[in-house]
């Protein structure tokens, strides 16, 4: 059990280090694909391998970058549609897209 909890924190590390990204919601969707693909790929990978911990590495390392490119590819992000001016006069943005 001790060797499964490793191995899911190694796949998880591994998909947060391999997230960069350009805007928050890009990242949010990047951590997010990571980690449910590292955990669902560590489960399978055990299951598949008959329960072994290099299967479960292994699962996790290809679910975790999977869903971190997937997760980065399918989120869009949000760009300034309107601007507007603060009290100082400084630049701001007023509507966002969707």
């Amino acid at each position: 059990m001790k060797t499964r909890a490793i191995a899911i924190a190694a796949a998880l590390a591994g998909a947060l280090s391999v997230s960069a990204c350009q805007t928050p919601q890009q990242q949010t969707g990047t951590v997010v694909g990571g980690a449910l693909g590292a955990g669902t790929g560590a489960l399978i990978g055990s299951a598949v391998s008959g329960g072994s911990a290099g299967g479960a590495v292994a699962g996790g390392v290809i679910g975790g970058v999977g869903g971190a490119l997937i997760g980065n590819a399918v989120t869009r992000p949000r760009y300034c549609v309107r601007h507007g001016y603060d009290a100082y006069g400084n630049r701001i943005c007023i509507a966002w897209s969707r």
